[in-house]
């Protein structure tokens, strides 16, 4: 079992990790892209992520969540790493932050 602190450390470390991984047809990391919902990290040491893509029909899908789930894992203290692929709600470029819309020119 692990602290809070260390699940919100865990977090953080996650989520530096996913602005590591890029969509390949957007050169934009999947966290900034708005691709991730939720990032949660159980006592136990489990990581669950929540995610989505910018099309139902991406043909990276399964390419991307495997990344999603072999990067997680190689976080410090992450024991397991469940990741769960969802379209409610949809992906709007409005989920993007700041920083890509500005990489894309949108802003």
């Amino acid at each position: 079992m692990v602290s809070v602190d260390d699940i919100l450390k865990m977090e953080g470390d996650i989520i530096l990790t996913l602005k590591n991984i890029y969509d390949p047809e957007i050169p934009v990391n999947i966290y900034d892209l708005g691709l991730i919902y939720e990032v949660d990290v159980e006592p136990s040491g489990v990581a669950n992520i929540t995610m989505t893509l910018t099309a139902p029909n991406c043909p990276m899908a399964d390419e991307l969540l495997s990344e999603v789930t072999e990067q997680t894992k190689k976080v410090g203290g992450v024991t397991d790493v469940n990741v769960t692929l969802t379209f409610e709600p949809e992906w709007t470029r409005d989920m993007m932050s700041d920083e890509a819309l500005l990489e894309l020119g949108l802003l």
